[in-house]
């Protein structure tokens, strides 16, 4: 698709189905059953749809790769990482990971009956033998096979008519992801990234997925470092960004909470010209990049200067329910997740599903249904213990929040916080986790187990504060859940958050047990 039509149909989009929603009848809750009934059925149908199969001049266009040997003609049906889970009839690209090292496998992904390969140049006089062409095997070299992996999925973007939203942040990018996807999958053929396929791996991946009748996809933005989401923004190439928030996470490799900012700042200018930054108008470094982008700006927030807002926000005992103010119409809304912050990232999914042209009761519809991604405020009940299981990761800024949904979760119960360590602060670590212990202290929770290598520092936090109210238990994550197991009481609220590396979801499995 040129980019004139694929200028068209997005205007198309934002123009002619707003004309059509505004004169929609409220739609009943029998006919929310049925636009959830056909997306299931639209699943059902890719799920036996096959990928975009790829030729080997595809491949060597995408990537400007070399051809050693193989025939130019020969076709893939898909493309692999993966030595043990590779067909045959795909393309393995030989990544060089932290871990491990994918030219080392391909002697083993050859002898599976795999005929096509993108490996390194450097690596071609140690896996490529003479026997290769007579045997009919593709061999594709480039200078760097994580570049030429984006390069295949920037291609691979690039030839479908699919338009993409960007979404990053520094908090609440994953759940943010996964309610705009709920929500533009009611009307359209929607591809999103799995689980945290955010970096120049699995966003690439995650393209590769693309099939002929995918409409939009919603993918996820990850960085640790500066011109990762320049890079990322370069393969997926936006229609609508989005930029949750930004806050202290990933210092170590960014330095400052300036650092950050200009690190998320990289989307706005990889979106394309005639497409929309979608931002948090509550976020004052956010609101700083909009006054740096010449993309056309859409607001969302609890502030009277977004577009899309939230009144009358309320934690309910299922959930949050608020109203969503729309530039023509409010509507009510019960998400089925807890939270507060997670208001935030239901007007950015609402804010997506407006700016396409989605009527309210579609988008309402989408937030609604939506579920909480696993290990991100997950309430589990044991044996009279309510565990909150927000395992997924933390950074400051979400383990205050966390610390703020036990608070007003837990009423006049009995509240536990079970801490496991912050990664990624470089030398703001120390003081990142006393700001936590402090916030504790003030928190009115009864009792704080912490575990991994700044666990004093959260200790010391909580002695500024107050040094008698407060038990502290430090430890392993097996010794807390000993201790744990022994004091729980019912009707306690127990918080379980931590770095994805710290595993605290163990803790979580074994309080079930």
């Amino acid at each position: 698709m040129t980019e004139m039509r694929r200028e068209k149909l997005l205007k198309n989009k934002l123009k002619d189905e707003r004309r059509t929603s505004n004169v929609e009848h409220r739609t009943s809750n029998i006919e929310r059953r049925i636009m959830i009934s056909l997306r299931y059925l639209n699943y059902f149908k890719m799920e036996n749809e096959q990928k975009i199969p790829w030729t080997t001049s595809e491949v060597i266009e995408a990537t400007k790769g070399d051809l050693l040997c193989g025939d130019i003609k020969h076709a893939f049906e898909g493309v692999s990482i993966d030595s043990r889970i590779i067909s045959a009839n795909e393309l393995f690209v030989a990544i060089k990971g932290n871990v491990h090292d994918g030219h080392s496998f391909v002697s083993d992904v050859l002898s599976g009956g795999v005929r096509g390969f993108i490996i390194s140049k450097n690596q071609t006089c140690n896996l490529v033998s003479t026997d290769w062409q007579d045997k009919g095997i593709v061999c594709v070299v480039v200078n760097d096979t994580t570049k030429a992996l984006g390069d295949l999925a920037s291609f691979n973007r690039r030839r479908t008519d699919v338009l993409v939203v960007a979404i990053t942040g520094s908090n609440g990018k994953t759940t943010t992801k996964e309610m705009t996807a709920s929500v533009v999958s009611m009307r359209y053929k929607t591809l999103s990234t799995k689980g945290n396929f955010n970096n120049e791996i699995g966003l690439p991946l995650t393209l590769l997925d693309l099939k002929n009748s995918h409409q939009w996809a919603v993918l996820e933005l990850g960085m640790n470092r500066p011109g990762e989401i320049d890079r990322l923004g370069e393969i997926c190439a936006p229609d609508i960004g989005v930029i949750t928030n930004i806050g202290f996470a990933h210092l170590e490799g960014l330095g400052s909470i300036e650092g950050v900012m200009n690190a998320k700042g990289e989307l706005l200018e990889r979106i394309k010209p005639e497409g929309t930054a979608v931002l948090n108008a509550d976020d004052s470094r956010v609101l700083y990049l909009s006054t740096k982008t010449s993309r056309e700006v859409f607001y969302f927030g609890l502030s009277e200067d977004a577009r899309i807002r939230a009144l009358d926000v309320n934690e309910t005992a299922t959930g949050i329910s608020f109203t969503l103010a729309l530039p023509e119409e409010r509507i009510p809304i019960e998400l089925r997740v807890f939270g507060r912050f997670m208001v935030s990232n239901a007007l950015a999914a609402a804010s997506v599903g407006y700016i396409i042209g989605l009527s309210s009761e579609v988008i309402k519809a989408g937030l609604e249904y939506f579920q909480p991604v696993k290990g991100r405020i997950n309430i589990v009940d044991v044996r009279g213990v309510h565990i909150i299981d927000d395992t997924y990761n933390a950074n400051p800024n979400s383990m205050e929040a966390a610390i703020r949904t036990l608070s007003s979760l837990k009423g006049s119960s009995r509240g536990i916080l079970v801490a496991g360590d912050m990664l990624e602060l470089g030398e703001h670590a120390e003081a990142m986790h006393r700001k936590i212990g402090s916030l504790s202290a003030r928190s009115n929770i009864a009792k704080l187990y912490v575990t991994g290598e700044f666990a004093e520092a959260v200790a010391d936090g909580v002695g500024k504060e107050d040094k008698n109210s407060m038990n502290i238990f430090i430890g392993s994550r097996e010794e807390i859940l000993e201790d744990l197991k022994k004091s729980l009481l019912p009707e306690d609220w127990v918080l379980v958050k931590g770095s994805r590396e710290m595993g605290m979801e163990k803790i979580v499995e074994g309080l079930k047990i």
